[in-house]
């Protein structure tokens, strides 16, 4: 995983805000890219084209679909997307990470569902473990991937405020 160093904050021009049919492509991007950097053992069922194609077709139109769009020419660096209680995504662009924007995505989320949240991880990526853990999710399932795309060892995390 690529982290900016720690002298590097958010920039204060990041916006979070409802994604929209143009973002598709850019989002579907940040979601390759991190999905690359962060999870290199892990096979993607789709190609980056099936991808960006489920972004336009599904993801976007159909989902709470948020993105971090950085105003100073970086564009779309990040996504969330929201499926009821559920946290169903949380990419950043590899070189935004470190900076707080998950932070910020992860306080949207609590705000959009107050009652409590649930997610899902890969047991491959402790990164997002500790992520989600110091943001007060606690692990309750652990899987041998029988039930994702990429049949991949996951891990479901739950938050209750």
């Amino acid at each position: 995983m690529t982290r900016a160093e720690p002298s590097r904050p958010l920039d204060a021009d990041v916006v979070l805000r409802r994604a929209a049919a143009a973002d598709a492509r850019a989002a579907a991007d940040v979601w390759l890219s991190s999905f690359a950097a962060a999870l290199p053992t892990v096979v993607s069922p789709r190609s980056p084209d099936e991808v960006r194609g489920h972004f336009r077709d599904v993801v976007v139109p159909f989902r709470e679909t948020w993105v971090a769009d950085a105003e100073d020419g970086h564009g779309i660096v990040g996504v969330m997307v929201l499926a009821d209680d559920e946290l169903s995504q949380l990419y950043l662009a590899p070189d935004w990470r470190g900076r707080g924007l998950g932070d910020r995505f992860v306080s949207l989320a609590k705000e959009r569902s107050p009652l409590g949240l649930t997610l899902w991880t890969f047991q491959v990526n402790r990164p997002a473990h500790r992520f989600y853990e110091r943001h007060g999710f606690v692990a309750v399932e652990y899987t041998d991937g029988g039930g994702n795309e990429e049949r991949e060892p996951d891990v479901r995390y739950l938050w209750r405020p």
